[in-house]
């Protein structure tokens, strides 16, 4: 069972991609901001694959990818971002920072699993 982070501050958002990750066998932890993400990564703690809004107060996922594809202990986290905008400026930006999947919202189950084969086969060794 995968262990998966869902950073999204849409709460009903952050709800159907769990569920739709539970039914991908996967162990599902979600925080609503990126602040929250963070402190977990920072205690030790980290998902074997980020599933990233964009779009958020405070601190954005970009900001969040920058963060954590600059930092040894975390640079290798294969990061899906999922995201309203469909703009090939946002999707390449997106890209270039180090995601490495983009879906877009409205999401369906097969996008997710498609864009985490993507990711994770990103990482394989």
């Amino acid at each position: 069972m995968k262990r998966i982070w869902v950073v999204d501050d849409d709460e009903e958002m952050t709800r159907a991609v769990g569920l739709m990750l539970k039914m991908l066998d996967c162990d599902v932890t979600s925080f609503h901001n990126v602040r929250l993400a963070v402190q977990r990564l920072l205690s030790g703690q980290r998902p074997e694959l980020l599933v990233l809004d964009i779009n958020m107060p405070e601190v954005s996922g970009l900001d969040m990818v920058e963060f954590l594809r600059r930092r040894p202990e975390s640079k290798d986290i294969p990061i899906v971002m999922l995201s309203s905008e469909a703009a090939d400026i946002t999707v390449d930006k997106a890209l270039a920072l180090g995601a490495d999947a983009y879906v877009t919202k409205p999401v369906t189950i097969e996008e997710l699993e498609k864009a985490m084969e993507i990711a994770f086969s990103n990482h394989m060794l």
